[in-house]
């Protein structure tokens, strides 16, 4: 049997590169041994996406993206089909944890200076995946046809007819139609089960090949490949496989319990992660009396609010909303502080951070409010701090009294 398995496998490899991708990306792919807490949001962000795919793939089987019958076909799901409200619960839940393992993975990464180099383009890779994450969302939120859901979609689809000149002809295509009506759902059904999750996963596959090209970053910013064994091992790295499998499978159960008390105890999270207003069928005659997107869209709204009118058009919003997003690209360039690791960087790195952290989630909050004069205000101040983190980036990094990086890894 034994020489009938390694025969099978000498078959399989002389055609396909199994050993050698197994090699490469496992058994022989070495991360640093100082990996922390930080560090398992990455591998989380892959768990999430399987847990999505499967239970959206259940639920597609008796979801109908129809606007006659989207709203009743989800309360059938919930009321009739045999574990149909854990499976809603299920992808539900893993939407809102998505972001809070992706938001905690890229603040990592402003920790510890993953976007340096060589790992430029895994940065820039990475926020491609959370992009294209966002319009996952976005087009999966109308698709329970909701009264928060169909007014959420309407508000944002319109927001892109403030564009000039291609703005009205911007949002009709979009919609597919000139309101939000069943061609927008049908479009939106099929962006978000077939389009944008195929994307992802091309993406999420480079973005894995990236990161086993460079390697990973540590908590101490240094380049464990500097230092090698004669065999070729990094002195301070250890295999990935079994090393961090088992150490990230431990993190994953720690973390299938918390997603676990979240579906069976507090599915809708009081509210925030699915809004009362979703268990009332959509009325386009009728608008909630306070409209917000869902939370992990809050902070961005919240910018777009801040800013003001501009001759009657929302337009210097909506910029100010897309260069909030996008500015993340550009941090491997707006970064010249000698050192990579908050470990070794000064007291005004650490205060900007700290400032920028209070100000993405105050304004997560602020976007949640109604836009009260006094609410307005405090979301402009914190998107001036928010928007300062990256814009003095160059100056506060380049001043900044920093220590010097240590030659290896540390154990601490």
């Amino acid at each position: 049997m034994m020489n009938l398995l390694k025969g099978l496998l000498a078959w399989v490899d002389a055609r396909f590169p199994l050993v050698s991708t197994w090699k490469a990306h496992l058994s022989e792919y070495y991360a640093p041994k100082n990996f922390n807490f930080w560090y398992f949001f990455g591998g989380l962000a892959l768990l999430v996406l399987v847990i999505q795919i499967l239970s959206g793939i259940f639920l597609t089987m008796n979801y109908k993206p129809d606007a006659l019958f989207a709203f009743t076909s989800v309360e059938y799901i919930m009321r009739d089909v045999q574990w149909g409200w854990l499976l809603r619960y299920i992808h539900s839940t893993g939407a809102s944890m998505f972001f809070i393992v992706i938001y905690l993975h890229m603040f990592r990464g402003l920790m510890y200076g993953s976007y340096r180099k060589p790992r430029e383009l895994l940065w820039i890779i990475g926020m491609i995946i959370y992009l294209a994450l966002m319009g996952e969302a976005f087009m999966g939120y109308l698709l329970p046809w909701g009264q928060m859901s169909f007014w959420g979609a309407q508000v944002i689809v319109n927001l892109f007819s403030s564009v000039p000149f291609v703005g009205p002809d911007l949002a009709i295509m979009i919609r597919g139609d000139f309101v939000v009506s069943d061609i927008t759902l049908n479009r939106f059904f099929a962006l978000h089960v077939v389009a944008i999750p195929l994307v992802l996963v091309l993406i999420i596959v480079a973005h894995l090949v990236a990161l086993h090209e460079v390697g990973s970053n540590n908590p101490d910013g240094v380049e464990i490949k500097k230092h090698k064994h004669n065999n070729g091992v990094p002195m301070d790295g250890v295999a990935f496989f079994p090393y961090m499998v088992v150490k990230d499978g431990v993190a994953a159960v720690a973390f299938l319990m918390v997603f676990s008390a979240v579906v069976f105890f507090a599915p809708d999270m009081g509210g925030y992660f699915l809004e009362y207003n979703n268990f009332v069928p959509a009325n386009p005659m009728k608008t909630p009396e306070h409209i917000a997107p869902v939370w992990y869209f809050t902070p961005y709204y919240a910018i777009l609010r801040a800013v003001p009118p501009m001759f009657g058009s929302q337009f210097p919003g909506v910029v100010a909303m897309g260069v909030a997003t996008v500015i993340f690209f550009a941090l491997p360039w707006l970064d010249r502080g000698p050192v990579k690791s908050i470990r070794y960087r000064g007291p005004i790195y650490k205060t900007f951070l700290a400032a920028f952290v209070v100000s993405f989630v105050g304004l997560g909050y602020l976007g949640l409010m109604p836009a009260t004069p006094t609410y307005t205000l405090i979301s402009r101040i914190l998107a001036v701090v928010y928007f300062a983190f990256f814009f003095l980036m160059p100056w506060y990094t380049k001043i900044d009294a920093c220590k010097p990086e240590p030659d290896r890894v540390t154990s601490k």
